[in-house]
Parts: C-alpha cells; structure tokens; sequence
C-alpha cells in the first residue's frame, strides 16, 4: 500500500495538534485531534474554505450549546435536541460537510453545562485542530489538483485505449474485460473529482489569468474526449454484439476505433509538447470519420431492426471523433499546457 501525502500530512497534523495542546496545557488533546482529522482536504482552494465554515458553523454550535446548557441542562434528550437544531441550521446555512465536527463541539461544549471556562478550552481546542491542518495542508507538500490531474489522464486514457483496441476483436475474456471496464469507471470518476478541484482553485482561490481559464478549457475537454470514449465501450458493450453485422463489419469497426485511439494518442503527445503539429493527421481524420458515418449508416439503413442497435455504436465512434478533432483544436491554440 502506498503513503500517499494526504494520509503522511494527517498524521502530521495530529502530531502537531496534540503537541499544541500540551504545550498550551489545553488538557486532552483527544478532540483537537479528531478536529484535525476531519479539516485536512485535498486542496488548498477546499483547506481555506474549510477553515472558515468550520469557524462560522463551530462558533454558532458553541454559542447554543453553552446558552443550552446553561439555562436547561446537560441531560441526553437536551443534547439530542440541541445537536438535531444545529444539522437543522446548518443545513439551512449549506454547510453540510460542517456538521460532523459541528456536532463534536456541541456535545464537547455541553458536557461542560454552564462553565464558560470548559467550554471555551473545548472550542479553543477544535480551532488548533482545524488550525493545524490548513497549516500542515498548506506549508507541506501543498496539493496540485493540475499536476495530479495531467498525471491521471495518461493512466485512464492507457486504460481505456486497450478496452477499445480488445473490444470489437473479443480478445479478452469477459470477466477480464468487466474488471478493467469497472476500474476504467472508477478511474474516469476520480479524474472528474480532480478537475474540480483544479478548477476551484483556478477560478476562486488565484485570480483568473486568462492563460489559466484557456487551460481550464482544455482540461475540461481532455476529461470530455476520455468519457466519449467510455461511450463507446458502453455502447458497444450494450448493442453491438446484439445487432445483426454483414460480413466485414467487425474489421470496419476494429479498424477505426484503432485510428480514434492513435489520433487521440496524438494529441495527448502535443499537449504534452512531445510531438510536432500535424494537420495532415487530424485532416485525415475528420474524412474517416465523416466515411465512415456515411458507410455505416447506408449498411444500418439496408439492414434488419436489429441494425438500429448497432447505428447507436455508430453514432458513438463518430461523437468520439469530433470530440478528438476539437481537443486537437484547443490544444493547438493554447500551445504548451505545461506552463
């Protein structure tokens, strides 16, 4: 198993919670610690803003919690009522992904029914938590959502091209191809996780150059060209093989795909800056693509309702293929994405 920098930073996080504590003698640094837990994110967009919910939702639990305790009780049923109105408000306030460490400092802050002194040690307590995770998050090996995203489209578009290349030709066994087509999935997910996050930083933590919004573009289309080509694994997986094909099909079918998959290598290799710039491929594309819609579309016409089926694998390749000519575009126009 690999120690990935989030799980190494929480550990340092609650290291540096607890020694915080003891050094301000904040007594058991065992809720601080739980508070640092929940504040470290995988972004630093996400660390800022998590800090500063945390602080609005925190403050408003601390504040009812104690007037709660002082002025009815520390019984259970008081505590549950007092914990259902803070997910009740906070919910209203949208901050959701407060409540769990919202509910920690209300049930901390009411065990110490009427003492102003406990309570505040409870909250100063949550604070250094959450305090020393944006720290650790911020100073040490600070997350890069676009590093980890550029990375990750390599991996998922290797992933994907080898299920294309396998897919008309059958060549991999069928709980082979299930299993790589469900990581494929799990890894497109994550892709789209990280785009988020390069996009939050982008737009809401840095001020938006308009070098880094083209880039944004680009990404957005990287990620829209890689779930296209799910597409056709999806529809190929769903109606091909239940479609009635004419002799010479399959190769037509193989054929293409491993076009799509070279040109879309291509341009992957120029966004990287790897490659030089070639309109004679991408030219060549765009007539295969448009021959071979026309070509299928005649055979899918002429053929038994079974061929609807497969006019739908069709009109998948062909989507993939225009989304590949536009990301070449973009890519073109923006040059390096390294910069």
């Amino acid at each position: 198993m690999a120690l990935g920098a989030r799980v190494l930073k929480t550990g340092m996080a609650v290291a540096m919670t607890i020694y915080l504590c003891l050094l301000f003698n904040q007594g058991s640094p065992v809720i601080a610690a739980v508070a640092a837990i929940f504040a470290m994110q995988p972004s630093i967009y996400r660390s800022w803003r998590y800090f500063l919910d945390q602080l609005q939702a925190n403050t408003m639990g601390a504040i009812i919690a104690l007037g709660a305790g002082m002025v009815l009780s520390n019984e259970p049923i008081i505590v549950g009522i007092v914990c259902i109105l803070v997910i009740m408000l906070s919910l209203k306030m949208k901050m959701e992904d407060t409540i769990g460490l919202t509910l920690v400092t209300v049930i901390a802050v009411m065990e110490a029914s009427g003492q102003w002194d406990y309570a505040l040690l409870r909250f100063a307590q949550i604070l250094i938590g959450i305090g020393s995770a944006c720290f650790i998050n911020i100073i040490f090996l600070p997350p890069d959502p676009k590093k980890q995203f550029i990375k990750q489209i390599e991996s998922v578009f290797s992933q994907m091209s080898l299920l294309l290349r396998t897919s008309i030709s059958d060549e991999m066994t069928e709980a082979a191809f299930h299993q790589e087509k469900r990581e494929l999935e799990q890894s497109l997910h994550s892709l789209a996780d990280k785009f988020k996050l390069f996009e939050e930083e982008i737009k809401k933590l840095k001020k938006a150059k308009f070098s880094r919004t083209r880039h944004v573009v680009i990404y957005k289309q990287l990620l829209y060209t890689l779930q296209r080509g799910m597409e056709v694994l999806d529809s190929i997986e769903n109606h091909y093989f239940q479609s009635m094909r004419g002799e010479g099909i399959d190769q037509l079918f193989d054929e293409h795909l491993e076009h799509l998959i070279r040109v879309h290598e291509h341009v992957l290799l120029k966004f990287e800056d790897k490659v030089k710039k070639d309109n004679e491929i991408m030219e060549q594309l765009m007539e295969k693509n448009e021959q071979f819609l026309e070509l299928m579309m005649r055979a899918c016409v002429n053929g038994d309702d079974s061929s609807h089926r497969l006019a739908i694998v069709v009109a998948a390749c062909y989507e993939y293929g225009l989304q590949i000519q536009r990301l070449d575009r973009l890519v073109g126009h923006a040059g390096s994405a390294q910069e």
